[in-house]
């Protein structure tokens, strides 16, 4: 090997150190800084002031409460309780950069582009076909959700909005080769659209709400095997030579790297830094230096030195570090196979609470 290749390689290593050397302080102040606010009643309180905010993997935000996020946006700071504790905890607003909405029909952010001028933000957008089976009961009709995914890409641009298919599951009459046509009808409409295709196995056993919540429903939803996922993935890859997306799971243990199937993060410290180049407050923050050509090396180099991973997410989601600021049980699109909603009683009680007072600091108000 040549000298300049060595010389290449020091000069990575020793510059990956020094950035490095106060990793874990400035990991935790780009994560959980804490900061004083004035809440609305007039006193005050400690915030946790997150630069990247995921709004949300336990409701649809874009769908049904962008009225509420815009004008917390404005306040500064909103609440948020946690599940298991029920623990009431504030995040500040006042360090955020980027917000990763999730959502199954976010035609109302396009509404939202002012309020929104000042951050960067992409969108997952989950973009299923179960409509014969009446899974996702309040959603609306297919072509109009994938009009509305041409629609966002033609307003943020390409990259902006990621296809997701998730969760993939069964029924008697759903097979996996049924399921592959309906991904290739959409996959189809929205080649030049999407970059990348997510999708997820469904975990029914994990949850108990979930079973209990399908049963009651009389929907006979079953998990894949690992034979059929297997067999899916490689039908799958076969169809996207057609496409030419990125394809990735989302939280699933299965290797698929063989399908050329990647396992994902859908809060993306590499599609962060592409999306939005200009942003060197972001670049800082995720610990990612560009560095220019020079003698050493003929073209420019990213060097990444941070690890970055969400240990509060699942083992096998890759994630980076956010704060995620939705509430169980506010889901209004009444999917069937939900982890996120008890019931749809408890939904439409606390929906019910939010339109009373739409602007309060949590979103059931």
């Amino acid at each position: 090997m040549s000298d300049v290749f060595f010389l290449r390689i020091f000069r990575k290593l020793f510059l990956t150190l020094v950035i490095e050397k106060d990793w874990f302080s400035e990991l935790h102040f780009m994560a959980w800084e804490k900061v004083k606010i004035v809440l609305d009643d007039g006193s005050e309180a400690y915030a946790q002031a997150p630069y990247i905010i995921s709004a949300s993997r336990a409701t649809d935000i874009p769908a049904f409460y962008m009225d509420w996020f815009v004008q917390r946006l404005a306040k500064g700071y909103s609440a948020w309780t946690n599940p298991f504790t029920g623990w009431k905890t504030y995040v500040s607003y006042q360090n955020l950069e980027l917000v990763v909405f999730w959502s199954k029909n976010p035609k109302p952010l396009l509404d939202y582009a002012e309020a929104l001028s000042g951050y960067d933000y992409y969108v997952q957008y989950t973009l299923n076909n179960y409509e014969p089976e009446g899974l996702e009961p309040n959603l609306p009709p297919l072509e109009e959700r994938i009009d509305t995914f041409k629609t966002m890409v033609g307003k943020l641009g390409l990259g902006k909005v990621i296809w997701r298919f998730d969760p993939l599951l069964l029924t008697d009459k759903l097979t996996p080769d049924v399921l592959l046509d309906r991904i290739r009808y959409i996959g189809d409409r929205l080649t030049g659209y999407t970059e990348k295709l997510v999708f997820s196995f469904v975990d029914i056993s994990e949850y108990h709400r979930v079973t209990s919540n399908l049963k009651r429903e009389n929907h006979n939803v079953r998990e894949f095997t690992v034979d059929e996922m297997l067999e899916f993935a490689e039908k799958l890859s076969e169809m996207n030579r057609d496409w030419g997306f990125q394809l990735a799971t989302c939280c699933e243990k299965i290797a698929l790297e063989h399908f050329d199937i990647q396992h994902n993060k859908c809060i993306d410290d590499d599609l962060i830094v592409r999306l939005f180049p200009d942003n060197a407050k972001i670049r800082k923050l995720l610990g990612i230096e560009i560095l220019p050509p020079d003698m050493f090396c003929d073209t420019q180099q990213i060097i990444k030195t941070r690890r970055l991973k969400d240990k509060g997410q699942r083992q096998f989601c890759g994630c980076i570090v956010s704060k995620d600021i939705g509430e169980y049980n506010t889901c209004l699109h009444g999917c069937r196979y939900c982890y996120a909603n008890d019931s749809l009683e408890k939904v439409e009680a606390n929906w019910q609470h939010h339109l009373a007072n739409v602007g309060a600091e949590t979103i059931t108000g």
